[in-house]
């Protein structure tokens, strides 16, 4: 789960980390308001959207020249003049895809005079099941870059869960940065702050672009992207109270209400699959002949017809789908439950285009029943490659 910059700022305030003042703005009646309560004299103009790259964005809405989502205003009236002129519209990044992300808040805060612009994340690092500092002296908006042509930048290692952080971590990305003096004590109680904030809210990326030093040599936290790991937000209703569902895909929302694992892909072939291994198998093979996947849908292996009727639905109402393919392999989850489940949809939704089923393991032969009295046009096939092969020709046909 993901939240707003100016939720992770309010979240690391809380920790001690030094952030900006800042107001969230949600009509455009309330920016003028929000403005004038801070100081200034240079105030920033940032939109609020669930993806990256917003100073280098563009609103579809644009007029030619216009800026991009991140904004300086050098008076109340006219911080207030580019939120009410970025509220409602559409920005389209690099992250965002050619759809963009509607800006539904705007966050304004006090400017920063800015001597050194740097990069800081905390990451779960799955090659070593540890938490990861990556750091480098290469911040702003620029570090994609940075990471593809000079990795010899940035600096990442991970911390030892037994002791955790200590003093010396900190050192280390101190000097890596290039501080010195009291910016060097600084940051040591900083990652200090992070990685306590990382580990109690069960984050799995905290990423700090960029981490600054300010004219007066302190170190402050510029920006803030946080992710949190949805298998833990039981644990935090603090955090599951921050999600934004207008900021998620409607489909992966309508998902997550059934407790189904589903996340929509740019490919044209629906996929529903018991099991995220044989999940990413389908997807492979559909790949091998030819097309493309829409989604990673994996139903579990305690699916109800009911659950099963809604994955369908899910996959038929995305208008990229142009056939289905249904691979299940029966351990937990039966055959049959598949079957009733299809057969439901289809009935209620409607079938558009083709669908192509699989059944293997226990109660197949029920399951193959219920799929061939049901007098639905769906294409058997016998095993994965068949049924890859199949969908693929159906769709290309």
């Amino acid at each position: 789960m993901n939240i707003h910059e100016y939720q992770a700022k309010a979240l690391l305030r809380s920790y001690g980390a030094p952030v900006s003042d800042g107001r969230v703005v949600l009509r455009a009646e309330e920016a003028k308001t929000a403005a004038g309560e801070m100081d200034g004299p240079l105030w920033v103009v940032k939109a609020q959207i669930h993806a990256g790259g917003r100073g280098k964005g563009s609103f579809k809405e644009a007029d030619a020249g216009e800026k991009g989502g991140v904004r300086l205003a050098k008076s109340v009236e006219e911080a207030a003049e580019e939120a009410k002129k970025m509220l409602g519209r559409t920005l389209v990044t690099h992250q965002t895809g050619p759809a963009g992300k509607t800006v539904n808040r705007i966050y304004i805060e006090d400017g920063s005079g800015i001597e050194t612009e740097l990069y800081l994340a905390l990451l779960v690092d799955r090659g070593t099941s540890r938490i990861s500092f990556v750091c480098s002296t290469e911040g702003g908006m620029d570090i994609e870059e940075v990471a593809a042509s000079t990795p010899e930048k940035i600096l990442s290692f991970a911390v030892d869960p037994v002791t955790g952080y200590q003093p010396y971590h900190g050192r280390r990305i101190a000097f890596a940065l290039g501080l010195s003096g009291a910016q060097v004590k600084q940051c040591v109680k900083l990652m200090g702050q992070l990685y306590q904030c990382f580990v109690e809210k069960d984050m799995e990326m905290l990423e700090i672009n960029p981490l600054i030093v300010t004219d007066s040599g302190d170190l402050k936290c510029l920006d803030a992207k946080m992710g949190f790991d949805g298998n833990a937000i039981y644990r935090h209703p603090d955090i599951a109270e921050l999600r934004d569902e207008t900021e998620e895909d409607p489909k992966e929302l309508a998902a997550s209400k059934y407790d189904l694992n589903y996340i929509a892909l740019d490919g044209e072939i629906g996929c529903m699959v018991n099991g995220a291994g044989l999940a990413m198998a389908t997807m492979d093979i559909i790949k091998l002949y030819g097309s493309e996947p829409a989604n990673f849908l994996d139903v579990g292996g305690g699916a109800t017809k009911e659950k099963v009727t809604e994955a369908f639905k899910i996959i038929t109402s995305d208008p990229q789908v142009k056939g289905i393919l249904v691979n299940i392999f029966g351990g937990i989850m039966r055959c049959d439950v598949i079957a009733e489940g299809v057969v439901a949809a289809v009935k209620e939704v409607g079938l558009q285009v083709p669908l192509v089923v699989r059944l293997e393991g226990t109660n197949v032969e029920k399951g193959k029943e219920i799929i061939n009295s049901s007098g639905l046009n769906v294409i058997a096939a016998e095993n994965l490659r068949d049924g890859a092969e199949k969908i693929v020709a159906a769709v290309k046909g």
